[in-house]
């Protein structure tokens, strides 16, 4: 079925996008995932602001919260569906009637064909025993029951079978494969705890695929990866490679414990990577920056300057070899363009590592241009006071090239 026949039809949003088999799809869990870790909450408000950013981002579906959780959380969700639109809008709900009533009212104001219930229950022992005190049988049939009751509601349902990786494979495939014939389209294999590696998630996606694709041909399948042992990006794009086409993140890394799958990384290795991946997403990745910036606006929290795609340092260069080489071509250090994500581009720390290329080069830009011996003598300088201060400001070189001119001593001859 092409694009256009979706549309006709009146199916759902996601059936549309999933039209095409090389399609990922980017669901955004910044708002409910995201919003669980300690320090995290947002209101109505914050929510309502971070959900425009992530729709001028593109992002395809976002999970507005768990609208059973508390009276706040369905309100700020029916707040948010209201006020923006465009992506389709998914509320997490348990595996019971109660929790999917909650999620259909939350999510009310959005179009029909833009309502997601994403409902989950944990299939692992560990989860079975300790958590559910249930049985495989008993767990197999709440979760048919969940997703029966969900597909009466809504046109787009999505089943996880939680804590996916830790248990046992033909158990998974017979839960996952229920969840499709009681009528859910999106079936999701969260590494709940991040204890997979990218060759068990590659692995698991054919596997699964494989099985389920027999009788289910068009369901998608998804990622949902944590970053216990920090390889929550990693395992999301092996599982593309396994042959998932729905890859679910937060902004920041933010999430439960150690956090979700970065979406800016996963967005961005798919775009570079494209060659290896051989998929498309319709995200605008030049939003990645201030969907960051806002998010940590609204959490009042900071990132690490390093951190990857919208880190500060992302695109900041000190040590002189590769000062030299970014004169020369952008691309000898950059594998993307800082445009691509949202910074205005690349630019130069002036610190003890840098060589006489970037000082002049610098000097020249703020019109203090310097060579040969006035060069050397300012490089030299140059490096004495940044061993003393670190970076240099515009400021600073302006007093070095200053001193070796002999400014001051100019002035105080005439002071």
């Amino acid at each position: 079925m092409t694009a256009e026949q979706v549309r006709v039809s009146g199916v759902s949003r996601t059936e549309e996008i999933a039209a095409d088999p090389n399609r990922v799809i980017v669901f955004d869990t910044t708002m409910r995932d995201g919003e669980q870790a300690p320090g995290f909450s947002m209101t109505a408000q914050a929510k309502v602001k971070m959900a425009q950013v992530l729709k001028d981002l593109g992002v395809d579906v976002i999970e507005a919260g768990f609208a059973a959780a508390s009276p706040g959380d369905e309100d700020c969700i029916r707040r948010v569906t209201g006020e923006v639109e465009g992506p389709v809008f998914c509320s997490l709900s348990r595996a019971n009637e109660k929790d999917i009533d909650a999620s259909f009212r939350a999510l009310q104001p959005a179009p029909k064909s833009h309502r997601r219930c994403h409902t989950f229950i944990g299939t692992s022992p560990i989860h079975r025993s300790a958590k559910l005190k249930m049985s495989t049988n008993e767990v197999l049939a709440t979760a048919v029951r969940a997703v029966e009751y969900a597909a009466s509601l809504f046109d787009d349902v999505e089943f996880s079978a939680e804590d996916a990786f830790r248990t046992e494979p033909e158990f998974l495939a017979d839960v996952l494969e229920a969840a499709a014939d009681a009528g859910a389209r999106t079936l999701n294999v969260p590494d709940t705890v991040g204890y997979a590696t990218p060759e068990e998630v590659r692995e698991t996606f054919r596997a699964l695929a494989a099985r389920i694709h027999k009788r289910h041909p068009h369901v998608i399948f998804s990622a949902h990866c944590h970053d216990d042992l920090g390889m929550a990006v990693a395992n999301s794009l092996a599982a593309v490679q396994g042959g998932a086409r729905q890859v679910e993140g937060a902004i920041n890394g933010i999430g439960e414990r150690a956090g979700n799958a970065s979406i800016e990384e996963v967005i961005m290795a798919l775009k570079v990577r494209e060659d290896r991946y051989g998929v498309a997403i319709g995200a605008d990745s030049r939003h990645l920056v201030r969907a960051s910036k806002i998010l940590c606006e609204i959490t009042e929290t900071v990132i690490a300057r390093n951190k990857s795609v919208v880190g500060i340092n992302a695109f900041a260069h000190e040590a002189g070899i590769h000062q030299h080489g970014m004169l020369a071509d952008s691309r000898t250090y950059e594998i993307m363009r800082p445009q691509d994500v949202g910074f205005e581009g690349s630019w130069f720390v002036l610190g003890k590592h840098s060589g006489r290329h970037a000082i002049a080069k610098r000097a020249e830009t703020i019109g203090r241009p310097i060579e040969g011996d006035r060069l050397a003598a300012v490089v030299a300088g140059f490096k004495q006071r940044a061993d003393q201060i670190g970076e240099i400001s515009d400021a600073e070189l302006i007093a070095i090239i200053d001193r070796v001119d002999g400014v001051e001593e100019t002035v105080a001859q005439y002071a």
